[in-house]
């Protein structure tokens, strides 16, 4: 039915607004499209940078054929030394590097939403440290927790994750559930969970060494057994985060309007933190204590795209990746042939930046 003929005309400030509305979305998603195709370029290119590096030395365009080697024959050609130095040792190790990218940002996106803070993430709020914990406990005093050795790490590390943000929220929540008393809370969980574990350490001296390489963040020794538990343990829960980002951009207009228009807000809650633990646990599980990643990466990209999750989502998951992927290989390059803590590196750029975001946005997250 056309204007004329239902005796009805738009204004056209209607028209206008609507016009706009369309252009922006349009905009929007022209946008989303070229950061995700650039995001994808560099993480290809970068990856394969990444094959180049370390003792044996091996060129960009050899590493290269040799990728493409090994995809078209479904494994390496153990005649040819590069191929099982890439696929054996530093294909397993970059993958790694990727998932754990993109699950700390994913996780510091739906966590950030769920608290309706950016100035939180799973390192700021404790869920890497309750993680950690976990693994520091189970490794270094040989808990049996009835399971395969070989999913012990990652199933404490859900645990003490999973633990450690429900305490956050319930003291959040104690303490009057302003947006800042989650960072607060979080602070002091991830505080004393970080005292314990230095305790647990010093009774432990003969492991010192190597768990504090673990505890600073480090892709060393991973394996590709390794690499389909961190991929098992973060792609699909982000997919799962994708599937719930409508509920999510619902969440954002607050509880009783979510409630209003069907969304059973407390289950929806309680599958995203355990969502988010997920996420945490797996990357912390096998790579140690990464912090700010899940901080920094979705401000940028709702800075970029706004507030909608359908578009934060993925953008968070492959620009995560690709900024990990960058300081692996700074952790690789900077001091040669020695290898620097990625989670130092990331703390550097880190740090300034939640400064730059508390001076920013505290007054309007004030308790």
């Amino acid at each position: 039915m056309t204007e004329e003929s239902s005796g009805t005309t738009v204004p056209e400030e209607t028209k206008a607004s609507l016009s706009k509305v369309r252009w922006r979305k349009k905009h929007v998603k022209q946008k989303l499209l070229i950061v995700l195709m650039t995001g994808v370029i560099g993480i290809i290119l970068l990856f394969v940078y990444s094959l180049t590096m370390g003792i044996y030395t091996i060129e960009f365009g050899d590493a290269m054929e040799c990728l493409w080697n090994i995809i078209c024959n479904f494994g390496p050609d153990m005649d040819s030394m590069p191929e099982k130095i890439i696929f054996l040792l530093r294909m397993p190790r970059s993958v790694c590097v990727l998932c754990v990218g993109a699950g700390l940002a994913v996780a510091g996106c739906v966590m950030q939403a769920l608290i309706k803070n950016p100035l939180v993430d799973p390192y700021i709020t404790g869920v890497s440290s309750g993680a950690a914990f976990a693994v520091v406990l189970v490794s270094m005093t040989e808990i049996s927790i009835g399971v395969v050795a070989s999913m012990a790490v990652p199933v404490a590390a859900i645990i003490g994750a999973v633990a450690a943000f429900a305490l956050t929220m319930t003291v959040a929540e104690i303490a009057g559930g302003k947006a800042m008393s989650y960072v607060l809370a979080g602070v002091i969980i991830s505080t004393g969970l970080s005292a314990a574990n230095t305790l647990i350490i010093y009774f432990n001296a003969n492991d010192y060494v190597g768990i504090m390489k673990w505890m600073f963040g480090s892709f060393a020794d991973l394996t590709w057994d390794n690499a389909y538990v961190i991929a098992a343990g973060t792609l699909v829960p982000i997919l799962v985060a994708f599937l719930f980002s409508k509920r999510l951009n619902i969440l954002l207009l607050g509880e009783d309007q979510a409630q209003y228009l069907g969304i059973d807000v407390r289950k929806t809650k309680r599958i995203m933190m355990v969502l988010i633990a997920i996420l945490a646990a797996f990357c912390v599980a096998y790579c140690g204590v990464i912090g700010f990643i899940g901080l920094i990466i979705p401000h940028v990209c709702r800075m970029i795209f706004g507030g909608d999750h359908r578009l934060l989502i993925p953008c968070s998951a492959i620009v995560g990746a690709l900024v990990m992927l960058i300081a692996d290989i700074a952790c690789k390059t900077l001091a040669a042939p020695s290898e620097l803590p990625i989670g130092a590196i990331v703390a550097v750029i880190g740090v300034p930046f939640f400064l730059f975001l508390m001076v920013k946005e505290g007054r309007r997250y004030v308790m």
